[in-house]
Formats: structure tokens, sequence, C-alpha cells
């Protein structure tokens, strides 16, 4: 590793610490400013007196200066302290985990598919530009772009329901005992196949597009013109001298993606009932539980920020300017 690619990495490092610790100070005051007394909440009983909210208050930490409960929730953070659910009465970090490890079995390889399909895709439309392989690709990506994503998983569920007879809600059968793993597995991919093809096929078009329209850019460059004068092949010239460089906007929408897998997808998990972190936002917005939504921003955010990271990494060795510059 150069001395100038570690410096490099060193000062994206530094950015990375610098944006997290900012995230947690926004994350520990934004939720300070929401309406509605925290006790109250908690405790769902509008006439406490002003004695026991006072000891309530004294009991969470709440009576005192924001200053002193700011330093005391990083501490809280750091180890692993995320607070009390109002509507759970549990740890949020508790609830948040299950919901989390639901929301990565079906938002990332939705997210890897529609990467992996959306590049390939993208490529063939950009090299075949103007023919009508291309048209039909760019047709179909734009249009599942535009799709809302409640309308397809609708529309799914209809056809499932007349033709295709799967499971439309949960991650598994409500009360089903198994007798074996084999069962237990089949009933899950009945119940995991819908969601997964309508985030795919959402996610898709951005993939594609961006793909597309990024490869044909680079394959109007005086340097591909000339590899295709050449007389290299067409393997050659995607892979050498076209790909590498049409990546590179494409790594920042992945990092994006990827770094917002633990989100899951709010609307898909509400349309089709999946337990993950997306519904359980949605839940926690309805009953106003501030600690769960506190916990959720945060693990979604440190990992947006992880996966940017990580992309910048990347772009410094495919692209000797950024480390350079």
């Amino acid at each position: 590793m150069s001395s100038r690619y570690s410096r490099y990495v060193v000062r994206r490092f530094l950015g990375a610490i610098i944006a997290v610790f900012a995230i947690l100070t926004i994350n520990f005051f934004i939720f300070r400013i929401l309406p509605g007394n925290p006790i109250e909440l908690l405790f769902r009983n509008p006439r406490l007196t002003d004695e026991q909210i006072r000891a309530l208050e004294a009991q969470f930490g709440l009576d005192k200066p924001l200053i002193d409960q700011y330093f005391i929730y990083l501490i809280n953070v750091f180890q692993g302290n995320l607070g009390l659910s109002f509507f759970y009465r549990q740890p949020v970090t508790s609830v948040l985990m299950p919901r989390m490890i639901n929301s990565l079995i079906l938002v990332l390889p939705s997210t890897l598919a529609a990467i992996a399909l959306g590049i390939v895709a993208g490529l063939i439309s950009a090299w075949r530009r103007g023919s009508k392989t291309d048209v039909s690709i760019l047709l179909i990506g734009m249009s599942l772009y535009s799709l809302p994503t409640f309308w397809l998983g609708g529309i799914f569920i209809l056809l499932s329901i007349y033709y295709l007879h799967l499971p439309v809600s949960g991650m598994l059968t409500y009360g089903a005992v198994y007798s074996s793993w084999t069962d237990l597995l089949i009933d899950f991919l009945r119940h995991f196949i819908l969601p997964f093809i309508t985030l795919t096929l959402v996610m898709f078009g951005e993939f594609m597009i961006i793909m597309r329209n990024t490869l044909i850019d680079v394959l109007t460059e005086d340097y591909v013109t000339v590899a295709i004068a050449k007389g290299l092949s067409q393997t050659k010239i995607l892979r050498d001298y076209a790909l590498r460089n049409a990546m590179l906007p494409t790594i920042s929408i992945i990092a994006i993606n990827l770094g917002l897998v633990v989100a899951g997808a709010v609307l898909t998990e509400t349309v089709f009932s999946w337990p993950g972190v997306g519904r359980l936002i949605y839940d926690a917005i309805l009953n106003r539980d501030y600690p769960i939504l506190q916990g959720a921003f945060l693990f979604i955010t440190i990992s947006v920020v992880i996966a940017n990271l990580i992309a910048d990494l990347l772009y410094g060795l495919l692209d000797p300017r950024v480390r350079y510059g």
C-alpha cells in the first residue's frame, strides 16, 4: 500500500468517525424536541401526578441538564444500551436485533440480485444502444423504476390469490408445527418469494439505468474508440476499458443501497407483513415509540456511513485520481 493511499485511507476513516459523532449528536437532540412527555408515553397514563412524573424523570435521568443527558447517552450507546421501548416495554436492542435479522434475510438477497441483474442489463443495453434490445430493456427498467412499491406488491398479492397460491403475509405460517427442517425451509421460501421478487424488481430499474447511462458515456471516450479501431474483442473492450470506469458512479449507489439494507424496506415489509425493521419503523411511528425510532435511525445512519467509507476506499483503488487528487 503506497503512502499516498495510506493517507487517503486515514482521511476517510477520520471523516467517518466525525460523521458518526455528528449522527450520535443529531440522534440525541432531534428526539428531545419532539412533542409529548416521554414518561407519560412510556407508562401510557396521562393522569400521572406531578410527584410521580418527577420521581420517574429522576429514575430515567430526565431531570438532569440536557448536556449531562447527552454524555450519559453517549456512554450508554457505546455500552450497547439504547434505552427502553415505550410500546414493547423491552430494551430497544432486544426489539431491534431480531427485526434487523429478518430485514437482512429479505433485503440483502434482493439488493444483490437487483445489482447483478441491473449491471448486466445496463451493460447489454449500453453496448447495443439504439437497437430494439436497448429500447426494450430501457422501457422495462424505467417502468419498474416508476412503479410504486405498494402497487406492485398489491399486484403480486392478487396474482397469488387467484393463480400462484403463495402466502402473502409473514415469514412463516402462524402456529404451524414442522416435522423437519425441510418443511420449515419450504414454508419460509413460499413466504419469501413474493416480497423478494417485488423488492428486486423495484430496485432493478435504478441500477440498470445508472449503469446504462454511465457506460454509454464511457463508450464514447477516445480510448474506447481506439480500442475498437484496433479490432479488440467486445469482451476485452468491456472488461478492460469500459466497465472499470463505468463502475465508479455505480459504486456510490451500491454503497448507499447496501448501507440501507439494515433499514429494511418499509413499504414492502408493510404490504407483505414481513416482520423486519421497515415494518417496525412504521409501527413505531404510529405508536410514537421514540426510543425505537432513535435506535433504528442510529443503526441505519451508521451503516450508511460504513458503506460509504468502503465505497470511498474502493474508489481509491479503482481510480488513482481520487487518492492522488
